[in-house]
């Protein structure tokens, strides 16, 4: 067996300039979408019903893309936004517009609350931590499981303490670990009890037709269930293309109940006279129709599905039956999650620094970038090319088996 020491040694002796920090299209990828930088085409901007596409108005966006997007993400094209490149931007000014405003069902705006807190599903997404923290909103974590978050938990929690208005939750191929939400846990989260009247599900379907296999996991529809439940305006959905044609220049989605559709564009209203309807008709055409949709996903596929194999190779031939490392081998997303004993995952990412081998940050897959565990560790590998991706993953897997050593 090869000395990790002087293993490491030659990594660093290497010269790498590698990064596995965040969820990015390749440039491979992002030439998939190549052709929409021509579209609408000169003279092109009228929309299916004749809108002129180059005028202000438009509040909910252009019909057309909606119909492409309603399938995948579960929302019925008549209470979904199509709105500018970035769900986060949606999801941040949502809560803005909750602080601000009374939600349907609330007693008060959330600035006049007292203390607001949020479930986060742990290990989960640090942007949706940055808003709340940013916004003043607390964090209270609750444990992942392999069908979702911990529901007895999160039942718990929700009963009992109205300062609780709301759950964050990567419903289909979660980011880190690709964990698909079960029926049962969609079920559960639809119909809890809880002590805030203006509870919200914050349902952040980034990756709803993002398959990495040729299973095409399905999850359960939110927004029918909750109005089952007699809670119909619980959640909101958000999506987006940033990793389906051009991230900087894509268009992000908001669907909801008609009750909460009314109450945030009456709002949005004062922010904004409409969204970029012209990018919204480029993708139109480009995209076509939900069929055009999932055949382009597919070829995301081929380019990415060869990197995450690459990943669990690695990993697999260095780690199996090794205690305390584990990973995840999600069938969907952008992210791969490596646990390793507690206490290792901040030497690893610094080892790894130190060989040229940027990492995400230990911690940031928790809330105030603190693992309690210092256990978790995410891995992007869709951005580098794949010999880049092999040379990483190589290197990770010596500083791992280092941190493992003893010295």
């Amino acid at each position: 067996m090869t000395d990790p020491a002087a293993a490491y040694e030659e990594l660093k002796g290497a010269g790498l300039a590698l990064d596995l920090t965040r969820g990015k299209p390749s440039s491979e990828q992002l030439d998939l979408s190549h052709a929409l930088l021509g579209l609408p085409g000169a003279g092109e901007f009228r929309a299916a019903a004749g809108t002129d596409t180059r005028n202000y108005g438009g509040l909910q966006g252009l019909p057309e893309l909606r119909e492409i997007f309603a399938p995948a993400l579960q929302v019925p094209v008549d209470q979904l936004v199509a709105w500018n490149n970035s769900s986060l931007e949606l999801m941040h000014d949502t809560l803005v517009h909750a602080l601000l405003s009374p939600l349907p069902g609330a007693p008060t705006r959330w600035v006049n609350a007292g203390r607001v807190a949020f479930i986060a599903p742990v290990p989960g997404y640090d942007r949706h931590y940055g808003v709340c923290e940013r916004l003043g909103i607390d964090l209270v974590t609750v444990p992942m499981t392999a069908d979702g978050p911990d529901m007895d938990e999160v039942e718990r929690l929700v009963a009992d303490d109205a300062s609780i208005k709301g759950i964050w939750c990567v419903p289909k191929y979660s980011n880190p670990d690709g964990v698909v939400y079960s029926d049962e846990v969609v079920r559960r989260l639809a119909a809890m009890p809880t002590a805030a009247p203006d509870f919200r599900i914050m349902w952040d379907n980034a990756y709803a037709v993002h398959h990495l296999t040729a299973e095409e996991v399905e999850i359960a529809d939110v927004l029918t269930l909750a109005a089952e439940a007699g809670n119909p305006d619980r959640p909101f959905v958000f999506g987006s293309t940033s990793k389906i044609t051009v991230a900087g220049s894509g268009v992000s989605f908001l669907g909801c109940s008609e009750t909460n559709l009314q109450w945030w564009l009456k709002l949005v209203s004062k922010k904004t006279i409409g969204p970029d309807k012209i990018n919204h008709l480029r993708h139109a055409r480009f995209l076509k129709d939900t069929s055009g949709l999932l055949a382009h996903m597919a070829a995301h596929r081929e380019l990415i599905a060869p990197k995450f194999a690459a990943v669990e190779r690695l990993l697999t031939e260095a780690f199996s039956g090794v205690d305390g490392v584990s990973w995840t081998t999600p069938k969907g997303g952008y992210f791969v999650s490596l646990t390793v004993p507690d206490g290792l995952a901040s030497e690893v990412v610094r080892l790894a620094k130190e060989a040229g081998i940027v990492l995400t940050p230990a911690g940031a897959t928790h809330p105030y970038g603190k693992d309690p565990q210092d256990a978790v560790i995410r891995l992007a590998p869709t951005l580098p090319p794949q010999d880049e991706v092999e040379k990483a993953m190589a290197g990770v897997v010596t500083c791992v088996q280092l941190a493992l050593s003893p010295r």
